[in-house]
């Protein structure tokens, strides 16, 4: 009985200390005055001026516009990866594929930066910040679609050649029907880390484009409004929901089970 009571006790100690302060940015999001020093009233007029804000709004929409295109060129190529991984399991993929996965952020920004000035004398903008977007997203859909492919009977995919179908046929009637849960999974969650992104993007950014969590941090650098509980408020939201979604969609790929 004592044991429990200590498990218990702890569990709601690590919960509080990884909840309580999420709960304190959304409600001090509702909070009638400029500072964050007290709490003052109830209003939505923070939300309101966030809608106002054009700043914030660009940001918002460079932001979807890059989670979006990085998602969706991650999702192919991780797929493809994924794909490959499981059914010719080479030696070299692997590690280049998830490599970017299990890197440190500031490493791999840096990485992306010199690589992008010094190699390619690109310059920095949306095109940097969504080929890195994409470098970081492929492994996390190729391990979740690898999952999904771990779990399933290779026979399926055996029987549909043996009864004439060729290697295109089979991957569009069988195989992709099949992992499709897993795809769409890792789809929702190279948007997540996309669009949530802040390291990687400080470093390959440029100068005069802007994504909302450099707008968020740009703010906080002046004062923790309301208007930044408010806005961090709908990211976490967002990225709760997304996380969700890919959960129920496919909760055995992303558990890594069958």
């Amino acid at each position: 009985m004592r044991r429990s009571w200590w498990l218990w006790a702890i569990s709601i100690a690590v919960y509080a200390f990884l909840y309580v302060p999420l709960a304190i940015v959304v409600i001090f999001s509702f909070n009638d005055s400029r500072l964050n020093a007290e709490w003052v009233g109830f209003t939505f007029n923070w939300y309101h001026t966030l809608f106002r804000d054009e700043d914030m709004l660009h940001a918002a929409a460079n932001s979807v516009f890059i989670a979006v295109t990085a998602s969706a060129i991650a999702t192919v190529l991780g797929t493809m990866a994924g794909i490959a991984m499981h059914r010719y399991q080479p030696k070299l993929l692997p590690f280049m594929v998830l490599t970017p996965v299990a890197m440190p952020e500031i490493l791999l920004g840096v990485s992306l930066l010199i690589f992008f000035v010094q190699g390619l004398n690109l310059t920095l903008g949306l095109i940097s910040v969504i080929i890195a977007h994409i470098t970081f997203c492929i492994g996390f859909v190729a391990i979740i679609v690898r999952a999904r492919l771990a779990g399933m009977d290779d026979s399926i995919f055996e029987a549909a050649r043996d009864l004439g179908a060729t290697p295109w046929e089979t991957f569009k009637r069988v195989t992709l029907p099949l992992i499709m849960p897993g795809v769409i999974a890792g789809a929702l969650m190279a948007f997540t880390l996309s669009i949530d992104d802040f390291v990687i993007t400080f470093f390959t950014v440029g100068v005069g484009v802007s994504t909302l969590p450099l707008q968020i941090y740009s703010m906080i650098k002046i004062a923790v409004t309301p208007e930044v509980n408010a806005v961090s408020t709908l990211l976490m939201l967002l990225t709760l929901a997304m996380i969700t979604l890919a959960g129920r969609i496919a909760p055995d790929a992303l558990r890594g089970k069958g």
